[in-house]
């Protein structure tokens, strides 16, 4: 196969703005390059561009030229028991290595287990085993990559009675001991908090914010469990409701502006509505960057 030169000689060096950003959908690249509305930064799923070549990789490159990129791992099985599969972070590697991108982040969750692969990503037991074992295997990761990389926190239906630590306090010894940042996916606490009875915004209380580098926003569906209380599903099929909207603020209000990304992976609409998303982050990021600003006018005085 040619060898690629590298990426720094490729791309130009766009770092992640404090700016809303959209999942990057094939169907949207012609749209978003025509678009007098420049979107943040643009995410991609590093598995959809493990392959050499083909038109994916042409229309990512078009939009590297002119858009600062993140890349969204959700194979890496970072929770495993029996080790990350070495072909798999090679491939994320050569992902990396193509593209240069500003962020490269995974979840913490588990879908591979001996030869078997699930197409979804399990929960884990928040205990000292695990802890060990996840920081290990993000270790791995950040040395073959030459970088940090972000952690996710997950959307969860279930609890394990092996749990012997809190979900952010888990999150937050991951970040300390292996030396990584934190994204921090707003739908996922709604979801998990309604799921499992917590306080979302005890939750966000308890979130070590000083360590997240970029935020991920989406859509859930709603049902009803079998004892009729309110279940949500992580779905990604629908516009961001408001309960994430003013969790998002309070994150914001807190953290300040940072790299927001909207998902959206399922019934993905036309450009526009994706679009619109951004718009109202963006809104939201605007108003509390003009705060800092008039805080730190008024603190100078």
């Amino acid at each position: 196969m040619r060898q690629l030169p590298a990426a720094a000689s490729r791309f130009p060096n766009l770092p992640l703005p404090p700016r809303a950003g959209a999942g990057l959908k094939p169907e949207h690249v012609d749209a978003i390059l025509a678009d007098d509305f420049r979107i943040g930064f643009l995410e991609v799923h590093a598995e959809n561009y493990m392959g050499d070549g083909g038109p994916a990789h042409r229309a990512l490159a078009a939009i590297r030229e002119r858009f600062a990129l993140s890349v969204h791992g959700v194979g890496l099985s970072i929770g495993a028991e029996r080790g990350l599969a070495p072909a798999h972070l090679e491939r994320l590697a050569r992902v990396v290595e193509r593209y240069e991108p500003a962020m490269i982040s995974e979840h913490l969750a588990w879908s591979t287990h001996t030869d078997h692969y699930y197409n979804d990503l399990l929960p884990l037991p928040y205990n000292r085993q695990t802890l060990d074992r996840v920081v290990e295997h993000i270790d791995q990761v950040q040395t073959r990559l030459g970088r940090a990389i972000l952690l996710e926190n997950p959307s969860t239906y279930v609890a394990f009675e092996q749990s012997t630590m809190s979900e952010t306090d888990f999150i937050a010894e991951i970040a300390r001991r292996a030396g990584c940042g934190l994204l921090l996916d707003v739908n996922n606490v709604l979801v998990s908090a309604v799921n499992h009875g917590w306080k979302p915004m005890s939750y966000l209380k308890d979130f070590p914010l000083e360590l997240v580098e970029e935020i991920h926003l989406a859509g859930h569906a709603e049902d009803t469990d079998d004892e009729g209380d309110r279940l949500l599903i992580d779905a990604h099929d629908r516009p961001v409701c408001e309960e994430v909207w003013q969790l998002y603020e309070v994150v914001i209000a807190q953290a300040g502006p940072l790299p927001t990304l909207v998902e959206w992976d399922n019934d993905v609409p036309e450009w526009p509505v994706l679009r619109r998303e951004a718009h109202l982050a963006n809104e939201i990021l605007s108003r509390h960057d003009a705060s800092a600003w008039l805080g730190r006018r008024h603190a100078a005085e």
